[in-house]
């Protein structure tokens, strides 16, 4: 018997990612979907020959269903995800993992009562050029990282939410809470504490709306662009910058300054990763194309999470680390707020 999943919220990132990657997984059968937008629910549900639960009550109580994909917006995630956890279902949780350290904590404390896994979708970790690099760095090939910077922008979540209008829920304070800082920001922070092995300590950051706007021609509530100074428990610096208004070419790119040499990634189109020794020598890898906005790839967050399900194994995104991102996307948010260097 094959696994049956459930997924609630049936926007953007369930057509484009969650219920294409289950439909392609071997070992899944049957994707029953819900979303509080029954029309919803029903289109997708028809588009990945899935079933329609009218309640999360309902997906809850079904005995089958091992798995539940939680892509509601980032406020009810606390809510969905504890929920499935307690009901003895094994979540994979979008992004950020909630909106407070409490609502946080509540999730990762029903993992731990419930014995369920619980996996975050900070998918960057995933990428062929991440764990290459990963790997590099591990192996001291370019020595100690010093420094680093990363970027994460594209035109704004209107362009590919499900509601491509002004009007969206990432523009709004109550839902989205963290602007660009929550959407983008917390990739990447996830991403460099994975990298790095490391751990962000201390973060200043200036932020601004500084050209989105919602539905009535105002300034939207949060963040379009934020830009950090971090330094890291081992004593690392670097600098971030997250974006809303990348107009015309969206940019993920991220460098590290090592002791014996650069690596670079994403920064250029053909390269994925790029190393330059200090000696000029450059070795360039061809891995894989990123995934973009409008180059939606297999995330292989999914084949991850189904995997860690089938064979026990450890997420490699636990509800701490996501938790522990959380965190410093809030000190960076609150540093920009308070004009001041926070510790995490």
């Amino acid at each position: 018997m094959g696994i049956k999943v459930g997924i609630i919220g049936c926007g953007s990132i369930t057509k484009l990612r969650h219920a294409p990657e289950y439909k392609a997984n071997q070992y899944v059968d049957e994707i029953v979907f819900y979303d509080r937008n029954p029309e919803r629910a029903t289109e997708i549900a028809n588009m990945f020959d899935g079933s329609v639960a009218q309640t999360v009550e309902e997906l809850l109580a079904d005995p089958a269903i091992q798995v539940i994909s939680d892509c509601s917006s980032n406020e009810y995630h606390h809510i969905f995800s504890t929920k499935a956890l307690l009901s003895g279902k094994h979540v994979l949780c979008e992004k950020p993992i909630s909106l407070t350290i409490e609502h946080a904590k509540e999730i990762v404390d029903a993992q731990k009562q419930s014995g369920k896994k619980l996996m975050v979708d900070h998918n960057q970790r995933f990428t062929r050029a991440h764990q290459k690099a990963k790997e590099i760095i591990q192996n001291k090939e370019l020595g100690k990282v010093l420094t680093f910077k990363t970027t994460f922008g594209h035109s704004g979540p209107e362009q590919w939410g499900a509601n491509k209008s002004n009007s969206t829920w990432f523009f709004k304070k109550e839902r989205s809470g963290l602007g660009v800082a929550g959407d983008l920001g917390i990739h990447k922070v996830d991403l460099l504490q994975y990298l790095l092995d490391d751990e962000i300590e201390q973060v200043s950051a200036f932020q601004g709306a500084l050209d989105k706007i919602n539905e009535n021609g105002e300034p939207i509530e949060v963040c379009d662009n934020i830009v950090c100074s971090l330094k890291t428990k081992k004593g690392r610096l670097g600098t971030a910058s997250f974006s809303w208004t990348y107009y015309g070419e969206e940019d993920n790119s991220t460098i590290f300054y090592c002791e014996k040499g650069i690596l670079k990634i994403y920064h250029r189109d053909q390269y994925q990763l790029e190393v330059i020794t200090k000696d000029g020598v450059k070795v360039h890898y061809q891995l894989e194309s990123i995934q973009t906005n409008n180059n939606q790839t297999n995330s292989g967050v999914i084949d991850a999470f189904i995997e860690c399900v089938r064979l026990d194994h450890s997420p490699l995104v636990t509800g701490d680390d996501a938790l522990s991102s959380l965190k410093v996307i809030l000190g960076i948010i609150d540093a920009a707020e308070t004009n001041s260097v926070v510790t995490i």
